[in-house]
């Protein structure tokens, strides 16, 4: 029987490299899409963190050149193909807006077209988010929840969900979407708060800084584990018939929460080292997000395995070894 085919956009993000570690260990042919950079070397650090970069094929191509998706979709004709590729980091999307509405909600089209055009058979996972939700109007969401973005990246997150349910009710593809809520592990960015909560921590025990500056901390999200995430994606790709699922944890955390978390694992009181700064609040803040993962604990079977407590601390330890690994190296 022949592997299966797995086509990632986005593939050295925190998700493409879970993705494909879960993916490899199913039997998959995984093939990303990588976008030419001048950091030639560093775009697979991910990849090569859980050890899987030399197993997976890297495809020069670009979410805003559709050309170039044609191109690898009938080169690879893919079983599965997963678009998690994005301008990622809310607070940019104030600064960029235009970069954040053409890669994160046009390139959606783009995708889907050159599956239409050269690999229509192929199953299609759509990476929707839950700051689509924003300004939330119900306590905890579910699919039915309505969605009042409150960022540019929400709104075009929104425009590529809505595209994925076109394109699944206008030309029979099998597409979907999963609502994640916040996810995280040792390989999210610094740009997100979540790791820089974990590696300011590990930083201020090591003596490389000596504060950790924040805005909002009383932020609600629900955070889990990326690793487990992955899996609920690869589930919704084995259903018999393409629908949209939220994905989360079901427990509300504030940013206060994380730290009070972390801090304390390395022996240290939060409040002695947090300095708010006013100019990180968001020009539209979303108070809190809260998943309902009934649907996909019924339908998929899928329930997270690795709580809070256990996600940052993770996090911070793998923080600390870096930061003692480069002062080592100095």
């Amino acid at each position: 029987m022949p592997k299966k085919r797995a086509l990632i956009t986005g593939i050295t993000g925190q998700d493409g490299a879970y993705l494909s570690e879960l993916l490899l260990q199913k039997g998959y042919d995984v093939a990303g899409v990588v976008r030419r950079s001048s950091h030639a070397g560093v775009a697979d650090h991910r990849l090569r963190w859980l050890g899987v970069a030399d197993r997976v094929t890297l495809l020069d191509g670009n979410l805003v050149d559709l050309s170039s998706l044609i191109r690898i979709v009938r080169d690879v004709q893919p079983d599965e193909v997963y678009n998690l590729a994005a301008q990622s980091f809310v607070a940019t999307s104030w600064t960029q807006p235009q970069l954040t509405a053409t890669v994160t909600g046009l390139g959606v089209v783009n995708v889907l077209e050159a599956l239409r055009e050269a690999a229509p058979e192929a199953r299609f996972y759509q990476a929707s988010s839950s700051e689509m939700f924003g300004k939330v109007q119900t306590p905890v969401q579910d699919e039915q929840a309505p969605f009042h973005p409150r960022s540019p990246y929400g709104v075009a997150k929104l425009f590529g969900h809505w595209t994925t349910v076109n394109y699944r009710e206008s030309f029979g593809m099998f597409a979907v979407s999963g609502i994640l809520f916040n996810h995280e592990s040792p390989l999210r960015g610094l740009e997100f708060v979540s790791r820089k909560v974990c590696h300011g921590v590990a930083s201020i025990k090591l003596g490389v800084a000596k504060e950790l500056r924040l805005g909002n901390m009383d932020a609600q999200r629900d955070w889990g584990h990326a690793r487990d995430y992955v899996r609920a994606m690869w589930a919704m790709l084995q259903q018999d018939a393409p629908d949209d699922y939220v994905v989360a944890t079901g427990r509300a955390a504030t940013v206060r929460d994380l730290c009070d978390i972390a801090f304390p694992h390395v022996g240290l009181k939060a409040q002695d080292y947090i300095v708010i700064d006013p100019k990180l609040y968001r020009p539209a803040e979303v108070d809190m997000l809260v998943g309902n993962p009934a649907k996909a604990r019924e339908t998929l079977d899928w329930a997270p395995e690795v709580n809070l407590e256990q996600l940052i601390t993770e996090m911070v330890e793998a923080d600390l070894r870096r930061l003692s690994a480069n002062a080592a190296q100095v």
